[in-house]
């Protein structure tokens, strides 16, 4: 299979740099990360990238039972290492691939070797001891939700995912791309994210990690930011002066800096 087709991965920026791998979230695709990665760009080498089911990636090679896990993603981004021979990676995930680079990172330290958390969170279900931000009925009535009315439910939810009431711009972009992604393969992707539990992974992560949060976020409250920083040994929390849930979108200027001081502390 044609790995790079598969998954259009583009590759831009400073062909001696350190390499990024830009991991975009659940709706989305690599074109969210077009306003942080002109400033990355100009040190680093950029690799972007579409899972199979979002943004401009080959929709043949959807596989239901692959991308009903966390597993299966993570297996495509090592499928992109190894297809470009990738090795010393900073892999930036946003959202749940904040997770999937985590098990990548665990299943190929030598080629995934400090992870950037745009936003990110372990379990979004509430727990003993443990705050996600969800209930587990507010979970299966946002599931019942979307599949029931994919394209209603991303009106009204990508604007309260965005935040940012003042900038009515950036909820309709995340609406646009909510509903450019097939319907059958969002719920499969939704499911996997909004179920998943990934604590215990967390407790495994040797790489080098910095965790980004914003101050306001209804999908990973600032608990959630803490939680992770205070799982992975060593790993630095960093919060933005930013709202809602995509800061590479509503504040890229402030999440490209804080990439960027990373990589130079690294």
């Amino acid at each position: 299979m044609d790995i790079r087709r598969r998954n259009n991965v583009t590759v831009t920026g400073r062909a001696d740099g350190p390499v990024l791998l830009l991991a975009h979230g659940f709706g989305c695709d690599q074109n969210m990360w077009r306003l942080v990665a002109p400033t990355l760009a100009e040190n680093c080498r950029l690799v972007l990238f579409d899972y199979v089911g979002s943004g401009r990636a080959d929709p043949s090679a959807w596989d239901e039972q692959r991308y009903s896990s966390l597993d299966g993603y993570a297996q495509d981004v090592l499928e992109i290492c190894e297809e470009l021979d990738l090795r010393e990676v900073t892999f930036v995930g946003h959202s749940v691939s904040a997770m999937v680079g985590v098990l990548a990172a665990a299943k190929a330290p030598e080629r995934i070797s400090r992870l950037v958390m745009v936003a990110p969170s372990p379990r979004y279900i509430d727990d003993d001891g443990y705050r996600g931000g969800f209930s587990a009925e507010d979970i299966e009535e946002l599931l019942e939700s979307l599949e029931s009315n994919y394209l209603g439910w991303s009106a009204a939810m990508a604007p309260v995912i965005m935040g940012n009431a003042d900038r009515p711009e950036l909820g309709e972009e995340l609406t646009a791309s909510f509903c450019a992604t097939d319907p059958d393969m969002a719920r499969v992707f939704a499911r996997t994210t909004f179920l998943s539990d990934s604590r215990a992974d967390l407790k495994t992560v040797t790489a080098a990690t910095l965790v980004l949060e914003c101050q306001q976020d209804v999908i990973a409250p600032r608990e959630v930011g803490a939680y992770v920083r205070d799982t992975i040994p060593g790993s630095r929390l960093v919060t933005l002066e930013a709202i809602g849930h995509c800061p590479q979108l509503s504040a890229p200027q402030a999440t490209a800096e804080a990439i960027t001081d990373f990589l130079r502390a690294a």
